[in-house]
């Protein structure tokens, strides 16, 4: 540790927030207290503004440095995953069936830690935007703030963000230019046909075996639809049919978050 290191001397109190922020997750659109959290902890750095309710449970802190036309904002995510925690960590969730399994919980950490070092230090020009994000997780709060007026309120030239990666090496930053994580969009398929018997299959029509070859066959986008080179991916993550074990259905359907950084999987989603 470098001698007077501010943001070493800061870490034991950013983990502290972090643990504090898994130990309590609520869903998208439901983050009021992690929004409050960060809101209270924002008033104490002594930031010129702080803003809530934006999109849902957003929350906006505003601090300025030197005199300057020039605003960044830096962004994290308050949401956490309806997810069952079983790690058996002192901060583990203690609420049944959400987690903070996504790393939002350390995005918000290191977020607060930021505005408190710069707060402390206001040693730049212009202004900088501290965004936290409601809903992340599928449910659109990125739109819902920019729709409550995010950029009217907090002009900014641009907006950085930061995502965990267990995979990476401690102490290493990767970036690239272009896409770095994926977009995400979703569809529904329903297949439907005549339900049988399943002793007298021939009867009807099985959408369950229909919904199980498309599952394989949409696989063949990424494979042989899209420029090997590009980023796609498509996972099919819900199937839901029947509710009786000797009768072949006569409705299957197939649910899917697509996550791509490609129009392309946008198209399908929407089609």
């Amino acid at each position: 540790m470098l001698h007077n290191d501010p943001i070493a001397a800061l870490t034991p109190q950013v983990v502290e927030w972090r643990h504090h922020i898994h130990a309590n997750p609520e869903l998208g659109f439901q983050e009021y207290e992690t929004a409050r959290f960060v809101a209270d902890k924002l008033r104490t750095f002594g930031l010129d503004e702080v803003h809530e309710g934006i999109g849902g449970t957003g929350v906006v802190g505003v601090l300025r440095g030197r005199p300057g036309v020039r605003a960044i904002g830096l962004r994290a995510e308050l949401d956490a995953l309806p997810v069952l925690e079983k790690t058996g960590l002192p901060h583990a969730s203690k609420k049944d069936g959400v987690m903070h399994a996504c790393g939002h919980d350390g995005h918000i950490a290191m977020l607060l830690g930021a505005a408190k070092l710069l707060a402390d230090n206001r040693a730049f020009d212009g202004t900088v935007c501290f965004i936290f994000q409601p809903a992340e997780e599928n449910e659109g709060g990125s739109m819902r703030m920019i729709e409550d007026g995010l950029f009217e309120r907090f002009p900014v030239e641009a907006v950085y963000a930061v995502h965990n990666w267990p995979g990476l090496p401690l102490g290493k930053i990767a970036a690239r230019a272009g896409a770095m994580m994926a977009a995400v969009d979703t569809f529904e398929l329903t297949f439907e046909g005549t339900g049988a018997h399943a002793a007298m299959p021939q009867l009807g029509d099985d959408p369950v075996l229909a919904a199980g070859a498309f599952v394989q066959a949409v696989q063949r986008i990424v494979s042989r639809s899209v420029d090997p080179q590009g980023a796609l991916v498509v996972s099919i993550t819900q199937i839901h049919g029947g509710n009786v074990g000797n009768i072949v259905p006569a409705r299957s359907g197939c649910r899917e978050p697509a996550a791509s950084s490609s129009p392309l999987c946008r198209t399908i989603a929407k089609g």
